[in-house]
């Protein structure tokens, strides 16, 4: 489904890279919106122009024939950027709002999202496979934007702080039982 629309846009010879960092631009563009108090106006952003594009870099990379290991490394870079555009966005907006307890659930949120992340990461530098967790950045994207365009803000920041803690928390037992394992 993805690959024609990828080799239409692999016509304009428009790279890869440049539709990350399209995504990256447009995330942050969605963040802004939700922080001066139009989160379903930033939620369609992100969930129908910047999420569809964060798609598509890859596939189009692969008609090329141009995946590298700095498309991937940039890639990656630029969706914690995106991630955090928006929950820094919706902290903004949830601080206008006086929602403070939920400020600090979204605080926790960003670190949970940053960690899901970073403990793959880690364990990948180690040589430890580390795809475990029943709640990856597709999930987290989703939740985030259903919770901004149904406008149920709260919840979604709610279960995204503990889902990606807890996914991250996977990741760490995982990496233990692999470390520890017998030989």
């Amino acid at each position: 489904m993805i690959e024609p629309i990828a080799k239409t846009i692999a016509k304009f010879g428009i790279s890869p890279n440049a539709i990350t960092a399209m995504s990256a631009i447009l995330n942050l563009v969605a963040g802004i919106f939700i922080a001066f108090g139009e989160p379903i106006f930033g939620g369609c952003l992100m969930a129908f122009i910047a999420m569809p594009l964060d798609v598509l870099d890859g596939a189009v990379a692969r008609v090329l024939g141009r995946s590298t290991a700095f498309g991937a490394f940039f890639d990656s870079v630029l969706d914690r950027f995106s991630e955090g555009a928006i929950l820094i966005g919706i902290a903004a907006l949830l601080i206008q709002r006086q929602e403070f307890i939920t400020v600090l659930v979204c605080d926790l949120a960003l670190l949970g999202s940053l960690m899901v992340s970073y403990t793959r990461a880690r364990a990948e530098g180690l040589g430890i496979e580390c795809k475990v967790g029943w709640f990856p950045r597709l999930g987290r994207v989703i939740v985030l934007a259903t919770g901004l365009i149904l406008n149920v803000l709260d919840l979604a920041i709610w279960i995204l702080a503990i889902a990606s803690l807890f996914t991250a928390l996977q990741r760490i037992v995982h990496v233990y039982q692999v470390t520890h394992a017998d030989p």
